[in-house]
């Protein structure tokens, strides 16, 4: 993770090789309210916490890794909660779109735009009193496939086809049998979470899933969109999702029979595209 902090006074804190947390205060130069200072981030995933927005902030996205691969991301960000004193923009050659208006507070919002549609511009508000005013997001580049998944899907809640759900087997970032123990539904979020018991862990890229203590038998949530109507029921799924801002989001979810069926069914006809325990 490169430490590039020549500009201005930071706190960068690198929790892992590829997340980094960056800190920065419009205190520093204060004296000049008309600045425009730069950051660049090498990391995949991390967050800016700007205190005391002064100015302007021009974020360049420069990920460890081969420029021809960069065409092919994603860049999305997700505004902290109290977030405010700036607005956000993408810019490329001069050119401003707002993506964030200072002071909007919609829940959850996540705002995504190709690598290649430019850079982020960061600009204070004026206000009267800055000492309480700090903007910042969460940010993660991500292949514009997954980015597809999880954003532009045109009916979210729409049941996996028999081609999906074995895809998403074989790619997600988590694959689970395991039964539907209780919903909570999140109004103001427009989310729902989903509490699930886990019969058995195919795959997980994080500990989303963990024993539990009280029930002796493995446990985690999963969130997805109130609109698809989610409840508590008998009987097994095939839970499989991906991870998005530290979160487990659900993808395709067949009853762990159907699953069964459409496994030995593209399995008998050597189509299934990878192999998995389906018993």
């Amino acid at each position: 993770m490169s430490k590039e902090v020549h500009w201005i006074k930071m706190n960068i804190l690198q929790r892992h090789q590829d997340i980094g947390v960056i800190v920065a205060s419009g205190l520093t130069h204060e004296s000049h309210k008309k600045d425009v200072e730069q950051v660049y981030l090498r990391c995949s995933e991390g967050s800016i916490e700007w205190m005391y927005p002064t100015g302007a902030l021009i974020v360049n996205l420069r990920p460890n890794m081969f420029s021809s691969s960069s065409k092919h991301l994603t860049v999305c960000i997700k505004p902290f909660k109290d977030s405010t004193g700036a607005n956000i923009y993408l810019e490329k050659t001069g050119e401003l779109k707002l993506l964030v208006r200072d002071g909007d507070r919609s829940p959850n919002k996540v705002y995504c735009f190709g690598y290649d549609q430019g850079g982020l511009f960061i600009e204070a508000t004026p206000q009267q009193d800055i000492s309480r005013k700090i903007t910042g997001f969460q940010y993660e580049l991500i292949s514009k496939g997954i980015a597809s998944d999880l954003h532009t899907v045109s009916a979210p809640c729409r049941p996996c086809s028999d081609t999906e759900v074995l895809l998403a087997v074989c790619t997600n970032d988590f694959v689970v049998r395991g039964s539907i123990q209780d919903v909570t539904n999140e109004v103001e979020q427009q989310e729902s979470v989903i509490d699930v018991s886990v019969s058995r862990l195919y795959r997980q890229k994080s500990k989303v899933f963990q024993p539990s203590e009280e029930s002796g038998s493995w446990r985690g949530q999963i969130k997805t969109l109130l609109e698809c109507g989610v409840k508590p029921g008998d009987g097994d799924f095939l839970f499989t999702g991906r991870m998005h801002f530290g979160e487990a989001r659900l993808g395709c979810a067949p009853r762990f029979k159907d699953f069964q069926r459409m496994y030995k069914e593209a399995k008998d006809k050597g189509l299934n595209p990878c192999e998995i325990g389906p018993d």
